[in-house]
């Protein structure tokens, strides 16, 4: 049986995301639960899906810092928000900075807030995230690009609960869970010194790995028609999209880099696109047919045969031999640019690796 997560069910209070403009008090232009709640699902009857769930769960109601590992796009965001939601500090605050969203120079103000007068453009005192986070948790995302001098004053603050304001020597005492998540090996980026091994000791009490989507492979057709369905919604269409078997096993065999990100605007992509409620195609790479007009603006530079150098050629081939044209010069495409790596130009053109191989055997006498 499929299980569906919203963060509405665990949202008595509020969830507080804020927007990353530097002179904005940490009240402000918070996303609302509601609308957060439309593009943030938790979907899945995998047993990597419900494994994670199960961790989640288990370590809510714990109150120490967890790390949270997991490529782009596998939903280390609602995550966090389970964690929050399921444990004591439910009725707090749950506060999000992105790490990776501000300048290097800003991350310390904005953690930890300033005084009036502490660099040139402080009008005023600004409480920072930790002060906004007292009593809930403070989810610190792609926490590898923190500066050090800033994981120096963490680290005081987690091991002590206390810091200083930028421009100020008074010590703030904050009551704060911290989540933290990354997609970069800090274990790694600790031997190298980049990272500090004291800061990634007190973050690891728990780490929890987020399988990317294609390793949930069951659970892409849940995903894809729960996407397509509100998107049908979005766009005020009476009929439940659905797709062919086709257009369903191309979304299981592609790799999906971008994960349930990638998958969800595939899919919006797709039912947008549709005149009825049949999805029978699918566009991994919107920029797939101005790289080919590029390709081909190319190729007619360089050769004057038309048969080799514009579409208009094969719209006066015979079908059959003007679609095995079209597939030889994709293919030749696909593994000039994969440096003919034939599992990189497989991913390129959309398909599995097998799919790859039999078309390959099929036209390796035009293959390049």
């Amino acid at each position: 049986m499929a299980i569906i997560t919203n963060i509405l069910f665990f949202m008595p209070k509020k969830m507080v995301f804020y927007a990353m403009t530097p002179n904005e008090r940490p009240s402000q232009n918070p996303v609302s639960p509601e609308s957060l709640s439309r593009s943030h699902d938790a979907l899945g009857q995998s047993e990597s899906f419900l494994n994670l769930q199960e961790q989640l769960s288990r370590v809510a109601p714990i109150d120490r810092p967890v790390l949270l590992l997991g490529e782009r796009g596998t939903g280390k965001e609602l995550a966090a928000a389970r964690i929050h939601f399921l444990s004591k500090r439910w009725k707090g605050s749950l506060v999000a900075l992105n790490c990776s969203a501000l300048a290097p120079s800003l991350i310390e103000s904005e953690l930890f807030g300033y005084e009036k007068g502490a660099f040139t453009g402080a009008e005023r005192r600004r409480a920072g995230r930790f002060e906004a986070a007292h009593e809930g948790t403070l989810f610190l995302d792609e926490i590898g690009n923190m500066p050090l001098e800033v994981q120096e004053k963490t680290l005081r603050l987690v091991e002590y609960g206390t810091f200083e304001r930028v421009g100020s020597a008074r010590s703030i005492e904050v009551d704060v869970r911290l989540v933290a998540a990354t997609n970069v090996d800090l274990a790694k980026r600790a031997k190298e010194g980049k990272f500090k091994t004291d800061l990634l000791d007190r973050l690891s009490f728990e780490v929890i790995f987020l399988p990317p989507l294609r390793e949930r492979i069951e659970d892409i057709p849940l995903l894809a028609n729960h996407f397509a369905s509100r998107m049908a919604f979005e766009m005020e269409r009476t009929e439940t999209p659905f797709f062919t078997p086709q257009t369903l096993e191309l979304l299981e065999n592609y790799p999906w880099p971008g994960n349930i990100r990638e998958l969800k605007n595939v899919v919006e992509r797709a039912v947008y696109r549709s005149d009825d409620a049949e999805i029978r195609e699918i566009v991994f790479d919107p920029f797939a047919n101005l790289q080919m007009r590029r390709d081909e603006t190319d190729a007619t530079n360089v050769s004057p045969d038309p048969k080799a150098s514009t579409m208009d050629a094969l719209t006066r081939m015979p079908l059959q031999e003007a679609v095995r044209e079209l597939k030889v010069r994709m293919m030749n495409r696909a593994l000039k640019n994969a440096q003919h790596n034939q599992k990189k130009a497989a991913e390129i053109l959309g398909l599995t690796y097998h799919q790859f191989r039999g078309l390959y055997r099929n036209l390796k006498d035009r293959i390049q």
